[in-house]
């Protein structure tokens, strides 16, 4: 027995390291269309140290790679015979000396997949089956590479697979229904790998919700053959919900019932939701829900909402429920005090239905415009002391009104008006300064030739102030009217100072003459020398008669003061004119105009009766009648 194990020892390392020699190459996956060829690539090796006997010779068998189990013989190199599926089909096209064992099957049907296995037959006991197979797969129709999910509106790739592994045909690819595509491209490609060819062809496009259940096909042929191939798809696109449709919005009376309906679209279907604000009222997984809506309340008027979910996307509709009822009281902004130039936005917020009209009124006065919503905002930009005042919000429908107020106040820096001004009154010169602002201003006066400011009554001034709203008034008064300057006029130089918390302002106040003054010292001149040219008249003519009556020689008139004495004020170089336009043109007035470098205020006439000369009335030497005149 040991001496047997010796012996038997060294054979099976033989035998091991000689079986690790029994190789092949096949393809592990090969395929072919029906009615077509296809040739399996097969390369094998075994042990060097063993000489064929009889040549070398090959078996291909399908599905089994044992001989006791009788697989089919799909060739034999020593005979013809094979199973009756591959009579007149196979045919080796490798050189077994070669080691090359590689099959062509012609003509194959979907019953030859399947595994293939080649047996090695080197004559004697050197016959080994291996192990390794080609699978061999027959389509009657070529593969489309689908993705598992197919998106809207992402890009999408499907690619239609022919094999190419028969030599005396080369396969087409070709797609089928794709005119509805947008923007569709194509591409090819061509595959090796183990000695086996795939042909491919990509379709590239961007599908849309409207491409769902849609047909798409590939067309596999092979040109000079009746031989073509060809499979559908449905395109299953998943999409977002497109749409959703619910109710127009309406009107409805406090007290009555309204049906809400939405209808969404979407693969898949979606979870639909009604929404009133943030509170969620009904949902269901459905493409259609409806809900009602009893004894309506001006509570629920609003927008409800339904939203589709579907996992892809969300979308949502509105519709508004309006209950009709008068306009509540408006929500405005609380009453203010700005700083001139601020800019602001008055709020003015209500409810009612229909949606009332909002406008804006400013003390009493249409302001903005008129707006047909629940929300109004006037906008002021830079507000102006004009800006200041009371807005009211008035709110109207068909079913009534509501109105709210605020007050705005403005604050702005003292402005100095136009009717701040100096004028020479009988008196001297009257000093009024006139100011607006908020808060009001205060007043003071400032003589910068005396150096002293005038902000309360002075034994010298009349000092005086007013308060009305927004408006201070100052005046003073000068007693003395000043020195001359060289035209004549009195030197006024009064300063007036206006002041609050938003500013200062100082200005030097004009000299003008008052024009009542004027005009009375104008009038006032003109009747007095008509008058004395009356009285001078009257006695010429009363002495004239006398002397008639009496036949005496004429005697003059005895005036206590034997000349009239005028006034003139101020000389000056003009006459006394009448300003007649607002270019300083003077014209001479009446018969004063012959008077030359005088200008006349005014003068009084007063007869003093029954004196003599030594003081009373009587007759003159010549027996007329006098009165003394004299000048005032």
């Amino acid at each position: 027995t040991m001496w047997y194990l010796e012996l038997l020892l060294p054979l099976l390392l033989i035998i091991n390291d000689a079986s690790c020699q029994w190789n092949v190459w096949v393809p592990r996956d090969i395929s072919a269309m029906t009615n077509s060829c296809v040739v399996i690539p097969c390369t094998f090796m075994y042990p060097s140290g063993i000489r064929p006997y009889r040549g070398v010779h090959g078996i291909w068998y399908f599905g089994q790679p044992y001989p006791q189990l009788f697989p089919p013989v799909v060739f034999k190199s020593r005979t013809d015979a094979v199973h009756e599926s591959y009579k007149g089909r196979t045919k080796l096209l490798g050189d077994l000396h070669q080691r090359n064992c590689t099959l062509l099957i012609n003509n194959i049907g979907t019953e030859h997949s399947g595994r293939y296995y080649f047996r090695a037959d080197l004559g004697g006991a050197n016959m080994y089956t291996y192990p390794d197979f080609a699978e061999l797969k027959v389509l009657d129709q070529p593969n489309i590479d689908v993705p598992e999910e197919i998106v809207s509106d992402e890009n999408l790739e499907l690619t239609c697979y022919a094999p190419d592994n028969c030599p005396d045909m080369t396969p087409e690819i070709q797609w089928m229904y794709t005119d509805y595509l947008p923007d569709p491209e194509f591409s090819s490609d061509y595959v090796e790998e183990s000695n086996t060819a795939v042909l491919s062809s990509t379709l590239t496009f961007t599908p849309r919700p409207m491409h769902n259940g849609q047909l798409l096909g590939c067309r596999v042929y092979y040109p000079n053959t009746t031989l073509v191939y060809e499979r559908l798809i449905t395109l299953d696109i998943k999409y977002a919900p497109r749409s959703v449709w619910v109710n127009l919005s309406s009107e409805v009376m406090e007290g009555s019932s309204v049906t809400l309906h939405c209808e969404v679209d979407s693969n898949p279907p979606p979870r639909i939701s009604w929404m009133f604000g943030d509170q969620e009222i009904l949902w269901d997984t459905a493409s259609n829900i409806s809900f009602s809506l009893d004894n309506v309340t001006p509570e629920q008027e609003g927008i409800y909402t339904c939203v589709g979910d579907n996992g892809y996307g969300t979308m949502n509709t509105s519709m508004y429920l309006a209950v009709k009822y008068p306009p509540r009281e408006p929500l405005v902004n609380n009453s203010m005090t700005v700083l001139e130039g601020t800019s602001l936005a008055l709020h003015c917020n209500t409810q009612g239905s229909p949606p009332p009209t909002l406008t804006w009124l400013k003390d009493g006065e249409l302001v903005g415009t008129i707006t047909a919503d629940e929300l109004s905002v006037l906008e002021i930009t830079e507000i102006t002391p004009q800006g200041d005042g009371q807005y009211r919000c008035l709110a109207e429908n068909e079913h009534g009104r509501a109105s709210s107020s605020l007050n705005i106040t403005v604050e702005y820096a003292p402005i100095l008006l136009e009717e701040s001004k100096c004028t020479v009154v009988r008196e001297g010169v009257q000093c009024v300064c006139v100011a607006t602002g908020n808060p009001e201003p205060s007043i003071e006066f400032y003589l910068p030739d005396l150096n002293i400011t005038i902000n309360e009554t002075d034994g010298r001034y009349n000092f005086y102030t007013h308060t009305d709203g927004h408006t201070s008034t100052g005046m003073i008064k000068l007693k003395e009217k000043g020195e001359r300057v060289d035209n004549g006029g009195p030197a006024v130089n009064v300063h007036c100072s206006i002041s609050n918390m938003y500013g200062r302002e100082s200005v030097l106040l004009e000299l003008q003459q008052e024009k009542k003054y004027m005009m009375a010292v104008i009038v006032g001149t003109i009747g007095g020398v008509a008058v004395i040219a009356f009285i001078i008249a009257a006695v010429r003519y009363v002495g004239h008669n006398n002397k008639k009556e009496n036949g005496n020689p004429r005697q003059d008139v005895v005036l206590e003061n034997p000349a009239l004495y005028y006034s003139a004020v101020k000389k000056d170089k003009q006459n006394l004119r009448k300003k007649v336009g607002e270019d300083g043109d003077y014209q001479p007035v009446g018969s004063m105009a012959g008077l030359e470098r005088q200008e006349l205020n005014y003068a009084a006439l007063e007869f003093i009766g029954g004196r003599s000369r030594e003081g009373a009335s009587g007759r003159g030497d010549d027996g007329s009648n006098y009165k003394e005149i004299k000048a005032k």
